[in-house]
């Protein structure tokens, strides 16, 4: 088994260790943001640090970069509080993948990237429509970390969209059968297949499988 230390790390070239470092924490969501700035001009880009944070009240996170360069979903946020998460399935993966490209603030990554922005029940950041699975949510706390210079965005689930199938009756979502995919690294996408369910774990019982 190959072993590399903290100063094997610090020594790789830039782009290999980018990769290597992305990789290894293995399989994430893959998600497109959706926002709008204060004049109206619409963003979208893909994101793979959504993460659960509380159900009651509803919190979603998510990671951005550093602000040492203009970064416009960030800058929309701030400017706007609202913002959408919406799941990106194979049917247009390549075109969720292109919204990562630099483009200006003045063209907007719905129309470069083929995607349709939706706006619903008057919520003032668009959602794709294509995605299956969408939710939209409002700002109420940035987190920044000292160490990486990134900011966790701390968002309250103001509303949710799904195909009512894809519902189970205990409140989980059919994600394979909304064709989801994951990313790992920078630039690979999956499709996944569910293993198995368990029921809650509870000690001396042993793993016990969901009834289908």
């Amino acid at each position: 088994m190959k072993h590399i230390t903290e100063q094997d790390i610090q020594g790789m070239e830039k782009v290999f260790r980018l990769n290597l470092i992305n990789s290894i924490t293995g399989y994430k969501p893959a998600n497109l943001i959706g926002t709008a700035g204060n004049d109206g001009a619409t963003n979208l880009a893909i994101f793979s640090s959504v993460v659960h944070l509380g159900s009651n009240p509803a919190f979603i996170g998510m990671f951005t970069r550093p602000t040492t360069v203009p970064r416009h979903t960030y800058e929309n946020i701030k400017a706007s509080g609202r913002y959408t998460i919406n799941h990106v399935q194979a049917s247009f993966v390549a075109q969720a993948h292109y919204t990562s490209a630099d483009f200006p603030r003045e063209e907007s990554e719905f129309a470069a990237c083929g995607l349709t922005p939706e706006y619903l029940n008057d919520f003032s950041a668009p959602y794709v429509q294509e995605s299956q699975i969408k939710m939209g949510l409002e700002l109420v706390e940035e987190v920044p970390v000292q160490a990486t210079g990134t900011i966790m965005l701390v968002g309250k689930v103001i509303d949710l969209y799904l195909p009512e199938n894809l519902l189970r009756p205990d409140g989980t979502v059919d994600l394979n059968g909304a064709g989801d995919v994951a990313i790992s690294g920078l630039d690979a996408y999956h499709t996944v297949q569910e293993l198995a369910a368990y029921q809650y774990a509870r000690a001396g019982q042993g793993p016990r499988e969901k009834a289908k």
